[in-house]
């Protein structure tokens, strides 16, 4: 029996109110991991676009700034 026949197996015993809360718990996990996904894309693609920066001079200089705060 494969782990998802054993988890179905598992919930149908349960009662619908219990069922429910396992539907949830459910529906987090997949909304978590969703968010994880689009986190690790965001980060990809930021550092995909800064790539190469880090070699680049800065066009400013401490010389140029207007104001200094003590």
């Amino acid at each position: 029996m494969s782990l998802a026949e054993t988890i179905i197996k598992d919930v149908e015993a349960l009662s619908e109110s219990k069922q429910v809360e396992v539907l949830d718990f459910v529906q987090y996990l997949r909304s978590k991991e969703e968010k994880q996904e689009i986190k690790d894309w965001v980060d990809f693609s930021l550092s995909s676009a800064i790539r190469g920066m880090e070699d680049e001079q800065a066009p400013y200089s401490l010389n140029d700034i207007k104001e200094s705060f003590s």
